[in-house]
């Protein structure tokens, strides 16, 4: 009997989602993937693993059990790659990293460069991801390890398959047009609560921090414009649209028109790299997170 990964990831993510959907969502299928999928390890097994209610799903006894292995089979093909690789005694692989946007725009390029000069046997593939779902994509097997935010006023909360790497803690100022302010003393965060806000949408982590950072300062953000992108939301600080948090890594993308105007609260976050426990323990992923370190401390 064959058990391949695919399969056996499309049951767990259906077990951790509730719904067809939700785990085709998070493995970036479509949800008649995920159902094919899971027929065919019915097929493999000749056992019913999930029992169809309508629209909705439900595993089975046997679908619940097999979960329950599935994990302990895919941890043990991940200790096995890693294992093999230990083994040869020289550092060389080929790894799948994700990205999001201020990571691969002025992380990425100094770390893989650095990596290439120290290892040149590990070969980097990396492909940009939205940054809340570096821990998603870890968990589906789509790539090896994802470079991901972790805020204190909105913290990931990972399960013992994949590990949290903090890379660096930057500590967030507030964006603002050149020449809006005069003096570069310490602001008050609620001193801000009459600016205009440029965040993103609040269902994201990096939006959901940062409103409850004001809300613990005692105000709600006045936020007129929503907006994901970092360079984006620079450009319109610097164009008088509104206020927006700023980091030094936020910083080294624009600089032009703007003005950091640093917070007496302390608002944070944290660069961390998610990656699998087993891999974790890879000679080449390990080269890379130290090279990734190297350049988070620059």
């Amino acid at each position: 009997m064959e058990l391949p990964g695919v399969q056996l990831r499309a049951l767990l993510e259906l077990t951790r989602s509730g719904t067809m959907t939700a785990a085709a969502a998070a493995l970036g299928y479509t949800p008649g993937a995920v159902s094919q999928q899971i027929a065919a390890l019915e097929r493999a097994t000749g056992t019913e693993l999930v029992r169809r209610l309508g629209r909705r799903v439900e595993l089975t006894d046997a679908g619940h059990t097999l979960a329950a292995h599935a994990a302990r089979i895919l941890a043990a093909q991940a200790e096995a790659v890693a294992a093999l690789e230990r083994g040869r005694g020289e550092v060389a692989a080929r790894l799948r990293l994700g990205v999001f946007g201020t990571a691969a725009a002025v992380l990425l390029p100094p770390a893989l460069e650095r990596l290439r000069a120290r290892h040149p046997g590990v070969c980097v593939a990396s492909r940009e991801v939205d940054v809340d779902q570096a821990y998603t994509e870890v968990c589906a097997g789509r790539v090896d390890l994802a470079l991901g935010l972790d805020y204190p006023d909105a913290p990931l909360a990972p399960d013992g398959a994949v590990e949290l790497i903090r890379l660096r803690s930057e500590r967030f100022a507030l964006a603002v047009a050149a020449g809006w302010v005069s003096g570069r003393r310490p602001l008050r965060l609620v001193e801000a609560a009459g600016f205009d806000w440029i965040l993103p949408a609040p269902g994201s982590y990096y939006g959901r921090a940062i409103r409850a950072a004001c809300r613990r300062s005692g105000f709600e953000p006045r936020v007129v414009h929503e907006v994901t992108d970092t360079a984006t939301s620079l450009a319109m600080v610097g164009a008088g649209l509104g206020v927006a948090p700023l980091t030094d890594l936020m910083l080294r993308l624009r600089s032009g028109g703007i003005e950091p105007v640093p917070l007496a609260d302390v608002v944070e976050r944290h660069i961390v790299v998610a990656v699998g426990a087993a891999a974790r323990r890879r000679p080449s992923v390990e080269a890379l997170i130290a090279a990734l370190r190297e350049g988070a401390a620059a």
